[in-house]
């Protein structure tokens, strides 16, 4: 089941994007709330965005370019607007695909399919990750509270983004060392300690206090 995330400001045309999706085996979920549609895809983190280009608070185009500078999950513009001018600046922005209304619904579920069988290929995933004011950039290798930054090696960064995938959750010693030596076998239990240790003075240099938890026997988590 794929979660696509509509972004229409039309409730007629919304509920009938979620009643077509639904009936077609994905989980259909709304925004409704204009203000804040890039926070709410970081919480619902969806596998397509279907996305309206007139909305109240911004446009299409300004929500694709933020939605772009975080994450590759693939957007479709479903839209009134058919000029060629419209649909070039979509694509140049990023847009995966673009449908006008008046749309089929046939043909906009096989579209749909297609562009979650293009992405299935490179997963999708956020390439800034947030939790608690925390912000983890995954392209630069560094992490972020309020004003404050830092950055980490290779291995701190991939501690950390596996915690914070993991956010709430125990993740064991063992599953943290496959992890960051590509499931190979490594004996030196004392080197993910090293790494912890590193991480934790870098989190404390930027004001981040407390934020990896141990727990003997269960792992760590955040």
């Amino acid at each position: 089941m794929s979660r696509i995330l509509i972004i229409e400001d039309e409730e007629f045309i919304r509920e009938e994007l979620s009643i077509l999706l639904a009936n077609a085996g994905h989980e259909a979920i709304c925004i409704e709330n204009f203000s804040k549609i890039v926070e709410n895809f970081k919480k619902i983190q969806p596998d397509l965005v279907l996305l309206d280009i007139n909305l109240p608070e911004n446009n299409g185009f300004t929500i694709c370019m933020k939605i772009r500078s975080i994450s590759k999950t693939p957007i479709i513009f479903i839209t009134g607007r058919n000029a060629s001018i419209d649909e070039l600046k979509a694509f140049s922005l990023g847009g995966d695909d673009y449908i006008t209304k008046p749309y089929d619904a046939p043909v906009l579920l096989a579209r749909v399919s297609s562009v979650l069988k293009r992405s299935e290929k490179q997963p999708n995933e956020l390439e800034v990750l947030s939790q608690n004011g925390v912000e983890l950039n995954l392209a630069s290798c560094i992490v972020s509270h309020g004003e404050k930054s830092v950055e980490l090696s290779k291995k701190e960064m991939k501690i950390l983004h596996c915690l914070m995938q993991n956010k709430g959750k125990y993740v064991s010693r063992v599953s943290l060392i496959e992890y960051l030596w590509d499931y190979k076998i490594y004996t030196d239990d004392n080197a993910l300690s090293v790494n912890i240790t590193r991480l934790r003075e870098k989190l404390k240099q930027i004001g981040i206090l407390d934020f990896i938890q141990t727990k003997r026997g269960m792992g760590y988590r955040v």
